[in-house]
């Protein structure tokens, strides 16, 4: 199960509070997630809703939102705070926890649109200060909070590392193709709804 190594990356990296927004999991991630002595709220199968319910119940006032395959590196903690100081919002450079040429490839990608745009994504560990409320979208969450946020954001040197098992899979052209389909579809007021069942499908 990836949330057991992610939760032993940000507790590594100096995260005070673990906390688990599960959808209604099938096998062991709540059981995981306590035994690493995360808090676990459940009942909420969009993830948007996720994310929120999981900022309600935080206790500290910076606050970092990780997808469950995504692993934070050291130090992460205090550069956060230390860039919250100065800003609102934001993000981490990446890199792919599986080798190949390809992925480091997209990851440069995703690195340069990245720098270019100031708007990181959900992959790449979004940070806020409490307060932050994702908009409650069946997809698209990260990147509209990202549009939204990206005039007082920062992104910091470090690289979360992440799975590319979805380009791997479907392949690095298609996946690619796929995701900026659906972002132009959504700049084209396409229902978020029909954006969710391409993604997904």
């Amino acid at each position: 199960m990836r949330i057991g190594a992610t939760l032993e990356a940000a507790r590594a990296a100096g995260v005070a509070e673990l906390i688990v927004a599960d959808g209604g999991s099938s096998d062991a991630t709540v059981a995981i997630a306590r035994a690493h002595g995360a808090i676990v709220v459940t009942g909420e199968s969009v993830r948007a809703r996720q994310l929120n319910r999981g900022a309600e119940v935080a206790s500290h006032e910076h606050l970092v939102f990780l997808h469950a395959d995504t692993l934070l590196p050291a130090g992460s903690a205090e550069a956060i705070e230390g860039a919250l100081r100065d800003a609102d919002f934001g993000g981490f450079r990446v890199e792919f926890i599986e080798p190949g040429f390809r992925l480091r490839y997209v990851a440069f990608m995703i690195n340069l649109r990245t720098r270019l745009t100031r708007a990181p994504w959900g992959d790449q560990a979004q940070f806020a200060r409490r307060g932050i409320r994702y908009p409650e979208l069946p997809i698209m969450e990260d990147y509209e909070l990202a549009r939204r946020m990206k005039k007082r954001a920062v992104i910091l040197p470090l690289a979360v590392r992440t799975s590319g098992r979805r380009f791997l899979q479907k392949g690095v052209v298609r996946a690619s193709c796929i995701n900026w389909l659906i972002i132009a579809s959504y700049h084209l007021r396409v229902a978020p709804e029909r954006l969710a069942r391409w993604y997904r499908g």
